[in-house]
């Protein structure tokens, strides 16, 4: 009986799992445009293009009926040297920022310290207030608005001061006020801003002898500070930029005597109305250019009041 020689098992080599091959940088950048691709031509087609066709349209003379005929600065000359109701309705904005954005966020502000301390309700109430930012830029409510204090309006029967809206040293503030009324959401933002602030810092100002006040003008206003800086940029942006509450409350018509002929009003007037719009053109890059500078200066000055937590956020 013969045995065959039965050969042993060979060894194979053991399989390394290999890591998957990673896409090349150029494909990864082409998927990267394609996500990218609806908010690109929205925002050139929206935006970039408009505004191209904006500027070139302020150094002509354009009616919306007939081609644009090119005339230089023309537009910009005769805005700062041969209109005065122009220099009425920059004058008019600016008593409304000045107005309506110191006293809007005092408002907001108060509200906020006081939903902070409060133990029950919070939300409902944090909801109520915040209703008025929704609701306030619609036409619906700048009428109602209106009608409160016009003449024979809420405000006329109860302080018996006729209506403010037909009078000419009263009829911004009306405008202002409407404002002011929607301070939900400066108000959402100093309550989590509030909401930040450790109550350790409270602890040692009170140890210390600080009362209410000291404590607010110490720990709270500095600690806020980047909370405040944020809510008074936003605001003053929108502020240079009113229209809605202006337009109700006169009637279409910056009245009485111009008294709240604010700019995109009187920018609406010279494009939409006289048929301007070369002209409404250069208004609104002035407008562009004059938020800018504000903007600027606010960041610019900001180094001297916002606090920051540490060297790095600055």
């Amino acid at each position: 009986m013969t045995t065959t020689d039965i050969p042993a098992p060979t060894a194979h080599p053991k399989r390394h799992a290999t890591a998957p091959k990673r896409r090349p940088k150029r494909e990864r950048e082409g998927a990267a445009w394609v996500f990218l691709s609806p908010w690109v031509l929205g925002a050139i087609a929206l935006t970039l293009l408009p505004m191209a066709v904006s500027l070139y349209l302020s150094f002509t003379d354009y009616n919306l009926f007939d081609p644009p005929h090119w005339v230089g600065p023309r537009n910009y000359t005769q805005m700062f040297t041969e209109d005065p109701r122009y220099w009425r309705s920059v004058v008019t904005t600016l008593t409304y920022v000045v107005i309506a954005v110191p006293l809007q966020l005092a408002l907001a502000l108060v509200v906020a310290l006081a939903l902070k301390s409060m133990k029950a309700g919070k939300g409902f109430y944090r909801s109520a207030f915040y209703a008025p930012s929704l609701l306030g830029a619609s036409m619906s409510i700048a009428l109602v608005w209106r009608a409160i204090f016009n003449d024979g309006g809420t405000v006329d029967n109860l302080l018996g001061t006729g209506g403010w809206v037909n009078e000419p040293g009263w009829a911004l503030l009306s405008v202002a006020l409407l404002t002011v009324w929607q301070f939900g959401a400066p108000m959402v933002i100093f309550l989590a801003g509030l909401q930040q602030i450790p109550a350790e810092l409270y602890e040692a100002a009170a140890v210390d002898g600080a009362g209410r006040w000291r404590q607010f003008r110490s720990v709270t206003v500095p600690m806020l500070s980047p909370v405040l800086f944020f809510n008074l940029v936003l605001q003053t942006i929108q502020a240079f930029q009113v229209f809605t509450p202006a337009f109700a409350v006169s009637a279409g018509k910056g009245g009485p005597a111009d008294s709240t002929l604010v700019y995109t009003m009187y920018l609406y007037d010279r494009g939409f109305v006289a048929s301007h719009m070369g002209y409404a053109s250069a208004m609104a890059w002035v407008l562009l250019l004059v938020i800018g500078v504000v903007t600027a200066v606010l960041f610019r000055t900001s180094r001297s009041w916002v606090f920051y937590a540490s060297e790095g956020d600055r």
